[in-house]
């Protein structure tokens, strides 16, 4: 490997040539006629195409994962990761092939040049099981129910649908992500009318607390109420929102950000209450315009007033919950509150990332009824 280090290209690219040039050339010699997928899914910035030359320094380098039918998974797996140890070249681009662990209890894995076999990062396994280790999502079920689509934090389903598929002979990866590329039309609605309804519960605060002398306080409810209207525009947009790491960048891509955008950073960075709920308010009414064009449910008159009769203006946030909710028709979703998917409600990293508990707290919420 150069002493220097190699031009940055983006992750995608490098895992597209990684593929192509070190990972398809053994396979076909040693395994031919293996049917198999191959792609850079889930984990890392580059998957979502947010990697920059500061990602090089942890779990980033050429990645790939390899799908199999279950059987050959079961029957080859082992023997194909020893045989890629031993063939893999040590570098691709520049860029070293094996990976090390610094500290043994460190499991972040960085990249190293080696004179022995390469600690790869190409991962086997087979569609089902990659879905049930993302997702929860067992694919011999059929399509998603309702649970399934609450249990699914949005971080997870851009990982599982984003990134690159550079081949798949075998087509059950395709369809899974073809699958899952968005919500169901019912349960969109009702995600949306959730998330209305998160800003109608805090859209009063930020006045309320200035009132009262906490300004810190009013400046961190506008924080939280900016954050749910980047969310909303992606739900809006039909895109899934990434962790908070990039949901500005995200956000950006989508075409009412630069409209929106002087509005958001206006009540973030406002000093007094009375401009961030003028900025806020700026906000929710370009938002509220954008819902009503979608025609989704009937227009609600999208201008700022008084919230009751205190001197704070707001949206009134649920008046759009209420327009979406009454266009559901699905009785499982009908018979849940407006507390929505768990990532609308729940943003611990460990606990998104820990089935159980995400599986029964969806379920305890959908006690009515919600498998129908």
């Amino acid at each position: 490997m150069p002493t220097q280090t190699p031009e940055f290209v983006p992750g995608l690219e490098l895992s597209r040539v990684f593929y192509e040039e070190a990972v398809r050339p053994i396979l076909d010699a040693a395994f031919p006629g293996l049917c198999y997928a191959a792609a850079r899914v889930g984990t890392g910035s580059e998957v979502l195409g947010f990697d920059t030359a500061r990602s090089t320094d942890h779990e980033w380098g050429p990645r790939l994962s390899l799908f199999l039918d279950p059987q050959d998974a079961s029957v080859y797996g082992a023997d194909l990761h020893e045989l890629l140890r031993e063939r893999l070249p040590k570098h691709v681009r520049g860029w070293p092939t094996h990976f090390h662990h610094a500290d043994p209890d460190d499991p972040i894995g960085r990249m190293a040049m080696t004179d022995g076999p390469v600690n790869h990062r190409v991962w086997l396994t087979d569609v089902s099981r990659w879905l049930y280790d993302q997702l929860g999502l067992d694919v011999g079920s059929g399509e998603p129910t309702v649970r399934h689509w609450l249990a699914m934090p949005q971080q997870k389903l851009c990982e599982v649908t984003g990134g690159a598929v550079f081949h798949d002979e075998l087509g059950t990866l395709t369809a899974a992500r073809r699958r899952l590329a968005w919500y169901p039309d019912q349960v969109w609605r009702y995600l949306l009318a959730c998330q209305w309804q998160r800003i109608a519960q805090e859209e009063a605060f930020v006045g309320r607390c200035a009132e009262v002398g906490d300004d810190l306080g009013s400046a961190v409810v506008a924080g939280r109420l900016v954050r749910d209207l980047m969310r909303l525009c992606l739900m809006l947009g039909r895109r899934y929102a990434p962790y908070n790491k990039w949901l500005g960048s995200a956000f950006q891509e989508l075409s009412v950000a630069e409209r929106l955008t002087p509005a958001l950073h206006g009540a973030v960075t406002a000093e007094r209450s009375s401009a961030r709920e003028r900025h806020l308010c700026d906000a929710y009414e370009l938002v509220a315009a954008a819902q009503n064009a979608t025609s989704l449910a009937e227009p609600v008159d999208p201008t700022r007033r008084l919230y009751h009769g205190r001197p704070f203006r707001v949206l009134h946030a649920e008046r759009f919950a209420r327009a979406l909710a009454q266009t559901i028709t699905d009785p499982a979703l009908r018979a849940l509150p407006l507390s929505g998917a768990v990532d609308q409600w729940a943003d611990n990293t460990d606990f998104l990332a820990w089935k159980p508990p995400v599986h029964a707290a969806i379920d305890a919420l959908g006690r009515n009824g919600l498998d129908q």
